[in-house]
């Protein structure tokens, strides 16, 4: 039996996949732009550090603070390399998430008229349901209305009339419980093919997530950085007593 998840309430699982399957380039395209424009703010940052650790150099090398300025030419030369590194990772991830939008688009396009025939089950048992419904409101009443005249002492005439109402509400309502029944047999298995369908888009939507979940995390050598700046100071520092 296929999942209520996918199935959706009220049966409208169909319309999220298919919205998802429509608008998915459109997502993908938005978020190629923001990396883009991620990757062009971490490259000028890594050209700021790199300009910044050259003035470094200009700086006087001797006296009390040589051994600091060696360590911010360092620790921004190191800071420059890990956000151009982060460059390539990010320009990477660009080609990978266009590509994915461009196999969406040509994926929509072709499956376009072949989930057509999903859509017309999805309509038809939402019409089916309904009837169903009122098939069953009309069952209920019929019988109480029979029950009522029987215990009210309502003459035989009023009683066979109401008979044959409740008969054929009942039978009505048994048709539609046969047509319900067909309907949701042809709709969830319908349902099941369009889902394999988007699997592969979700399969590869799963991993450029976690790609971009790698480069989130991806958060430089800082924590060693940290350390080797502080022991380069602290070694320094004997030095530096000396100097003064």
């Amino acid at each position: 039996m296929l999942n209520k998840t996918v199935i959706g309430e009220r049966n409208n699982g169909f319309d999220v996949l298919y919205h998802n399957m429509k608008h998915g380039h459109v997502s993908t395209k938005e978020l190629a732009d923001f990396i883009r424009e991620r990757a062009t703010i971490e490259e000028a940052y890594s050209r700021s550090m790199t300009k910044l650790a050259k003035s470094a150099s200009n700086y006087s090398q001797l006296g009390t603070f040589a051994p600091v300025w060696d360590v911010f030419k360092s620790s921004s030369e190191k800071l420059a390399s890990c956000h151009l590194e982060l460059v390539r990772k990010l320009q990477e991830l660009i080609k990978e998430v266009q590509k994915y939008g461009d196999e969406q688009l040509k994926a929509h396009k072709k499956t376009k008229e072949e989930v057509s025939g999903t859509l017309e089950a999805m309509q038809n048992i939402q019409n089916i349901t309904q009837a169903l419904q009122k098939a069953k409101e009309n069952y209920n009443s019929k019988c109480v209305e029979q029950e009522r005249l029987k215990k009210e002492g309502a003459t035989q005439r009023e009683i066979d009339k109401a008979a044959v109402k409740s008969k054929k509400a009942t039978d009505t309502y048994k048709l539609y419980v046969e047509k319900y029944a067909a309907a949701k047999s042809d709709f969830e298995q319908k349902m099941t093919e369009t889902a394999q369908v988007n699997l592969f888009s979700i399969c590869k939507a799963n991993t450029i997530i976690c790609t971009v979940s790698a480069l989130l995390t991806y958060n430089f050598p800082r924590s060693l950085e940290k350390e080797n700046t502080v022991s380069k100071l602290n070694k320094s520092v004997p030095n530096l007593h000396s100097w003064l």
